[in-house]
């Protein structure tokens, strides 16, 4: 057994191995999903993030001394590690994911297996005298998934993925009795209040929708517009739509790339026509880019029903419905009417309002912002949605709690 700030220590030494390659590493993240290099980059700083907060929880994580209403005895939380930890994730975040679930499953006593492969881990774990199996990596499909689902050596699995994928995982590791931590879809909404900043609201829209080609579980894909504002506010941004570059993502004014893969495009495709059948009007963008690649048009859909079947659908593509609301509960009920429950976003100067937001008639998510973007996290706070997002928590606060089985004594 080794103790807790000493497992710390390793996973500090697994940052600093990280540090030293951090572009290169952010360049093969971009070259094997094609989101530009600066989110590719940006997505191993996360990992190395999570690192530095592990170090430091090393330090800290534990249970508490509760009164006993016995005389003379005293309760005790215990926290133990729970033993393997089976880590699965999406093509979006190769890295940030895992580091997220690796760094605080190493912290808290556990061994990880991980459908990928990377020598820096193994070095610094044998540096440390250590078998690199400790974090035993592979290349595998949906078979190995599959197999880890139904398997009773892992006594936690982590996924991230589709809701309809996360269901039968969900199903499978239930049959068994396991623990899961599931991180699935999101159908995120920013809805901008009349009294918005519009200087802030463009900008931000423009980065939640488009960045990383639509293809991040927190980008927005509902826009809830205030009917005093959404002439305005649709204007505006078709004309930043129109100023976006799209290149190759490795070189670094390109600020749009393309799409994962061929499949990929024909969702965006069928998801465009069925827009178009239930009443959308595309006021930008709806077609394939002509160049080599799986690069689309960043679009913009105007004038469905928020109860629309497509506006309900999560398409993981550069798709943003705009809708058109009157009142605040109206808005509010808008969001938080789709199955998924990760990220939300209000842009209002109404100090009240905001507090509503967050209350128990407010957002209905795992995350909620005030003036600014659905996308994005910060590793200091627990990442995660509820409903048929799956309810998991991964990253900061007590998340770790996850990773270990807990013991009154």
């Amino acid at each position: 057994h080794i103790p807790a700030p000493k497992r710390g220590e390793i996973v500090r030494q697994i940052g600093d191995a990280l540090r030293k390659k951090l572009k290169v590493l952010g360049n093969l993240v971009s070259l094997e999903m094609g989101k530009i290099s600066i989110e590719g980059v940006g997505e191993v700083q996360e990992y190395i993030d999570i690192c530095d907060y592990a170090v430091g929880l090393s330090r800290m994580f534990g249970g508490p001394m509760l009164p006993s209403e016995r005389p003379g005895h005293a309760l005790i939380e215990q926290w133990n590690p729970l033993g393997l930890v089976g880590i699965i994730t999406a093509f979006n975040f190769p890295v940030a994911v895992y580091g997220w679930n690796n760094a605080l499953a190493l912290v808290c006593g556990n061994c990880t297996f991980f459908p990928l492969f990377s020598r820096i881990i193994a070095k610094v774990l044998e540096d440390n005298k250590l078998p690199g199996a400790i974090c035993s990596l592979t290349c595998a499909g949906a078979d190995v998934g599959a197999a880890m689902s139904k398997d009773e050596r892992l006594d936690l699995l982590s996924f991230t993925g589709s809701t309809n994928v996360g269901n039968q995982v969900a199903v499978d590791i239930q049959k068994r009795f396991g623990r899961k931590l599931l991180e699935l879809g999101g159908n995120n909404a920013i809805i901008v209040f009349d009294d918005a900043d519009l200087n802030m609201v463009v900008p931000s829209v423009l980065f939640a929708a488009v960045g990383t080609a639509g293809q991040r579980c927190t980008t927005t894909r509902r826009l809830l517009l205030h009917e005093s504002v959404h002439d305005e506010v649709v204007t505006r941004l078709t004309k930043a739509y129109k100023q976006i570059r799209v290149g190759d993502p490795l070189e670094s004014n390109t600020l749009y790339g393309p799409l994962h893969t061929k499949q990929s495009v024909d969702m965006y495709l069928a998801a465009v026509g069925q827009a178009k059948q239930q009443g959308g009007n595309v006021v930008c963008g709806g077609k394939v880019i002509n160049r080599p690649g799986n690069y689309v048009e960043p679009t913009i859909v105007t004038g469905l029903a928020h109860n629309a079947a497509i506006v309900h659908t999560e398409t993981f593509a550069p798709i943003l419905y705009v809708l058109k609301f009157k009142s605040e509960e109206e808005a509010f009920a808008w969001n938080n009417e789709v199955k998924q429950g990760l990220s939300s976003s209000i842009f209002t100067k109404d100090v009240g309002r905001m507090f509503r937001w967050m209350g128990p008639k407010g957002s209905d998510c795992g995350i909620v912002n005030v003036n600014i973007p659905t996308s994005g996290a910060e590793i200091g706070g627990a990442f995660g949605g509820e409903k048929h997002t799956g309810g998991g928590r991964e990253s900061g606060s007590d998340a770790w709690k996850h990773y270990m089985r807990r013991s009154t004594w």
